[in-house]
């Protein structure tokens, strides 16, 4: 069994047991993100993501990570620490079921990057985006793989230079990256085979789109 292959199995437990979440029940939930993220998910703050349409599992489980420390986010330091998990899965159903706006790709660095995200980097065995993603960058809600399409650029930047950090250190070592992709490490040893320009690249071409 491949590494894709254990990762895609692993997921696909977790999510056989997420919680069904309401929409309804997750919308009063939300009032605390607001401010971030936008009403109804779509933050016009660079440095904060877009949720609205968002893959419902890939959600919860980064609410969670979250919530039990094992994802560290300072600015959201105690807003999830007393969810539980039937709320986390209504705040997850409630973003789901929002329309995501578009955002847009500069020109600059564009061809570099649809190669990296179609094609991965060869050279480096950076592995194509479009395998977890998709063409068009929505995902694989089944499996948990997370929606990039529209996503700020400056966003996705800075995440991937966060799993490149957590591919380096352990999280207690460098509380800056990110470790949460589990013992598969897909999104971290993707991350540390990569150059600032390609990660500037591939995040501007995801930008744009759609």
């Amino acid at each position: 069994m491949n590494k894709l292959t254990l990762a895609f199995v692993i997921l696909a437990g977790l999510s056989a047991n997420a919680l069904a979440g309401d929409p309804a029940a997750g919308k009063p939930l939300t009032v605390v993100c607001a401010g971030c993220h936008g009403e109804d998910g779509n933050s016009v703050v660079p440095q904060f993501p877009k949720l609205a349409g968002q893959n419902e599992k890939y959600l919860i489980k980064q609410i969670y990570d979250i919530r039990d420390m094992r994802r560290p986010v300072p600015t959201m330091m105690g807003l999830v620490d007393n969810y539980t998990d039937e709320q986390i899965a209504d705040i997850a159903a409630y973003y789901a079921s929002q329309v995501p706006s578009p955002s847009q790709a500069e020109d600059k660095l564009l061809a570099l990057g649809a190669g990296v995200y179609r094609a991965g980097v060869s050279e480096s065995g950076v592995a194509a985006c479009t395998a977890c993603h998709g063409a068009r960058g929505s995902g694989n809600a089944p499996a948990g793989w997370p929606r990039l399409a529209g996503q700020h650029k400056e966003y996705i930047a800075d995440q991937l230079r966060k799993w490149r950090t957590g591919a380096e250190n352990t999280l207690e070592e460098n509380p800056n990256g990110r470790t949460n992709d589990g013992d598969s490490r897909l999104m971290r040893d993707v991350a540390y085979r990569m150059t600032d320009n390609e990660i500037d690249a591939v995040a501007n071409f995801i930008a744009g789109l759609y």
